[in-house]
């Protein structure tokens, strides 16, 4: 399915699953800004929505609830992507209200999340940028998680391409990302299956895909 097909699955999963001011928050808190983000950065960049949740309800530091606009989570991952716009209300702001802001932000940090914030700006004339900042960032991340294994550096880059993805992944794809021939990738696959990190998907005597093995954390959905 394309984006648009994607996009309504994604929301009417979200909206089902919610109820009261979660799902008030859902419908008034999602708009054009947060569409826009997922359609010109996320969508190009990964091609589906797993492990993103819109609106994602968090407590508040005043021991109250607060909404990121999206949260990504996984584990030992956890990232919130604020999409802001610029207009009256942001010139109208108090200096209350806006040491207010950075405290919410500060204490999101605290409790382990770490926090991206893009302009609509950004997310209109450079998503291509947002995007490379979001690659760079689980990149990093998923690496810290593969760096405490003993593989070497093609197998880590690999996996890092496996869990990206976050579903089955064929040695074409691997050869292309990679740069590297078919031979070579058969063997790391190979190498990876006997360390229980992968496992074939599909395919007997010639295995077309793979996927995450239990040796790997895989996340939940």
């Amino acid at each position: 399915m394309g984006f648009d097909e994607e996009y309504q699955a994604f929301m009417n999963h979200h909206m089902q699953a919610r109820t009261g001011e979660r799902l008030r928050r859902l419908q008034e808190g999602h708009n054009h800004a947060e569409k826009l983000f997922l359609k010109q950065v996320w969508w190009p960049l990964f091609n589906n929505f797993r492990y993103l949740h819109p609106e994602y309800e968090v407590n508040d530091f005043k021991d109250g609830k607060r909404y990121l606009d999206f949260a990504y989570i996984r584990p030992a991952i956890r990232i919130c992507f604020e999409i802001d716009g610029y207009g009256p209300h942001l010139t109208n702001i108090s200096r209350w209200q806006f040491s207010d802001s950075l405290e919410r932000q500060n204490q999101l940090v605290i409790d382990g999340w770490t926090v991206i914030r893009f302009s609509y700006d950004q997310v209109k004339e450079k998503p291509r940028r947002c995007q490379q900042i979001i690659q760079q960032l689980i990149g990093r991340l998923l690496g810290d998680e593969l760096d405490q294994t003993t593989l070497t550096l093609v197998e880590k880059a690999v996996l890092q391409l496996a869990i990206r993805k976050g579903e089955d992944i064929t040695p074409k794809e691997l050869a292309r990302d990679l740069k590297l021939c078919d031979k070579t990738v058969r063997k790391i696959l190979s190498q990876l299956v006997d360390k229980k990190m992968l496992i074939p998907a599909s395919g007997r005597v010639r295995i077309r895909s793979y996927r995450l093995g239990n040796q790997v954390k895989h996340p939940t959905k």
